[in-house]
């Protein structure tokens, strides 16, 4: 096998640790394989599109979902480090509310598997390039944001500053007045 599949406290938020090959001239590493995935993490899932966002030190981009069209997110950083969370926002779940966080960088090679359900997020603790393929297409009507420092969520975020925000996700909502999945 060339990934190990670590289980989260959230048990539908996976990491996943590539098998990395690693000399003196470098590295190489499958980043996504198919059967892997679908024999180890989840056997329904068809990615549909591949993002890569590049943000600065400081910045904090979430909690974001779609309401409709929800998306899952198969989420690694190739340069640089953030601390990833995934917040479950299924009214039906044991687990409504609570979340989970993970550090990835270019170092590890961490992935986090996000599904459908819930809202993700992450802040930058060094300028850092984002890769991820979600599992529906963006759909920006349907896109909702839930504020980063909800007291009713409690992420403990591992910043000591005021994060950078898009004015989107500064207005976003506190879970309690959000529209949630049911």
């Amino acid at each position: 096998m060339a990934i190990q599949v670590i289980a989260t406290a959230l048990p539908e938020v996976r990491i996943i640790e590539p098998k990395v090959f690693g000399d003196a001239r470098g590295f190489f590493y499958e980043s996504f394989n198919g059967r892997e995935f679908a024999e180890h993490v989840d056997g329904s899932v068809e990615f549909v599109q591949d993002n890569h966002s590049r943000s600065s030190r400081g910045v904090l981009r979430g909690l974001h979902y779609q309401i409709e069209h929800a998306q899952g997110k198969l989420v690694r950083v190739v340069e640089g480090e953030v601390f990833d969370v995934a917040v479950d926002i299924r009214k039906s779940s044991p687990n409504f509310g609570k979340w989970v966080g993970v550090t990835l960088s270019e170092g590890n090679h961490r992935q986090l598997w996000v599904p459908p359900g819930f809202a993700h997020g992450f802040v930058v603790s060094e300028a850092a390039q984002f890769l991820y393929k979600t599992t529906a297409y963006w759909y920006p009507e349907h896109e909702r944001s839930i504020v980063w420092n909800d007291p009713q969520i409690g992420i403990e975020w591992p910043i000591g500053f005021e994060p950078v925000l898009a004015a989107k996700d500064a207005a976003g909502k506190r879970l309690a007045d959000a529209e949630v999945y049911a």
